[in-house]
């Protein structure tokens, strides 16, 4: 892509971006589905905690997304790939499995996370109604990463609508015609938008696999397993270390002052920024798809993601220091008026996460471009150590409220990330000049 334009890169960039931004709409929604049922206080903790366990467990499957548009570049490619994501699918599944044996769940739940025993009941419901919910994430992301490389981002934005769709019918159906508690009701949507999800994202790619199967043109280098190993395992290692930090916050929620409110709150605010994230996050596949081997096209797209970041960092502080947080806690969310103030400060620290998460992917697509991945890893390591000592520090030794010291640590722990990969970064930047 020799002429890429500023036009070019926004119209690749805004399926992906709405792909993301409707996904982003799920945990704000389903929040306030929760928050409107009855004991929303411990539903919406058991919510949170049973989501995390759901993203450790798909932690190593993640990445496959960025993995596809990078190596998928003809048919044979295709077929290795997609046994090796298949593989790692039934693998994560044996895991969700494992954590879901009683004795094994109340381990983790009561005795390591330390959750009272009727939030524990709760979360055991929602992580077994989960359990479909890491395969379907690899399926559609490997077949998702297929659309991106072969320029069909809008497909890829269609299956993120029927996604929403078929969980919207989902909460709604057990709202108004069934007695679950409000934790069921918001994984149950969520497993039946993500397998949704995931079979019209394989169907729509049927066109393009027998494409690239007619076409059956040979290897230029055949890839092998242990070079997509090679090639994935960084990237695996940089999810799982990333989400594993999920636990981890819990845990410490679990420890600190007003623990049960923030337990509460964490998922309402997490989905809030979440939106705002949500286009800094599809900017990594833009970064991956749109350089070229020379990095002619540096420039345009290190642009863009400058007036990106600032941009969602202004929208977000706009809410967060203004009479809109109410507004969207309570009439939106429909947080009592005692979490809403509880969750106002938060908030507010997490403003410029919206602006490093557009810096970090740009900085992981242009280190997965030139196939060094090995730093990411490291980046997420060390912002996964910044989080849980920060948070070791704050609420072990300060006593702060969870919600307060969580929010803290993600931003300490990001800038943190940010900071080690800006050398190899600027390595990757110059290796063709």
């Amino acid at each position: 892509m020799q002429n890429l334009t500023y036009k070019r890169i926004f119209l690749f960039w805004v399926p992906l971006a709405a792909t993301w931004l409707m996904m982003s709409v799920e945990g704000p929604f389903l929040a306030a589905v929760i928050a409107r049922m009855a004991e929303p206080k411990f539903n919406l903790a058991a919510y949170g905690v049973a989501f995390s366990f759901a993203l450790i467990v798909e932690a190593p499957i993640i990445m496959i997304m960025s993995a596809t548009t990078a190596l998928v570049k003809e048919y044979y490619s295709f077929c290795r790939l997609r046994k090796f994501t298949f593989t790692l699918n039934a693998i994560i599944t044996g895991f969700m499995l494992i954590i879901l044996i009683p004795p094994v769940f109340d381990i983790i739940a009561i005795d390591l996370i330390n959750l009272p025993s009727n939030i524990a009941r709760l979360t055991y419901k929602a992580t077994f109604i989960l359990l479909p919910w890491p395969g379907a994430i690899g399926f559609r992301r490997f077949y998702q990463g297929v659309l991106i490389r072969h320029n069909l981002t809008r497909r890829v934005a269609y299956g993120t609508i029927i996604r929403l769709v078929f969980m919207s019918i989902t909460a709604m159906l057990f709202y108004f015609f069934f007695e679950f508690e409000g934790v069921v009701v918001g994984a149950a949507a969520l497993s039946a938008g993500v397998v949704s999800e995931a079979i019209a994202s394989g169907l729509m790619t049927r066109k393009t696999i027998q494409k690239m199967r007619s076409e059956d043109k040979p290897a230029k280098s055949e890839l092998s397993y242990p070079e997509i190993f090679k090639f994935y395992y960084p990237l695996a290692l940089t999810s799982m270390i990333g989400l594993g930090v999920h636990p981890m916050i819990t845990f410490f929620m679990g420890q600190s002052r007003m623990a049960i409110e923030s337990l509460a709150v964490l998922p309402v605010i997490n989905s809030l920024v979440f939106i705002f994230r949500s286009v800094g996050l599809s900017y990594q596949e833009v970064g991956i798809a749109l350089l070229d081997d020379k990095k002619k096209n540096y420039p345009h797209l290190r642009n863009f993601a400058i007036v990106l970041g600032i941009s969602t960092v202004f929208l977000l502080s706009l809410i967060a220091f203004t009479p809109l947080s109410q507004i969207w806690f309570e009439d939106v969310s429909g947080l009592t008026a005692e979490l809403s103030t509880f969750a106002h400060l938060p908030l507010m620290i997490l403003t410029i996460i919206p602006g490093l998460t557009v810096l970090i992917n740009f900085q992981r697509a242009m280190l997965v471009t030139a196939k060094n991945t090995k730093p990411i890893t490291f980046a997420t390591a060390a912002e996964v150590s910044g989080i849980i000592l920060v948070l070791l520090i704050l609420i072990n030794g300060f006593n702060y409220i969870g919600a307060v010291a969580a929010a803290t640590a993600f931003v300490l722990g990001r800038l943190s990330a940010n900071v080690y990969l800006h050398k190899p970064f600027l390595r990757a930047v110059r290796s063709n000049d």
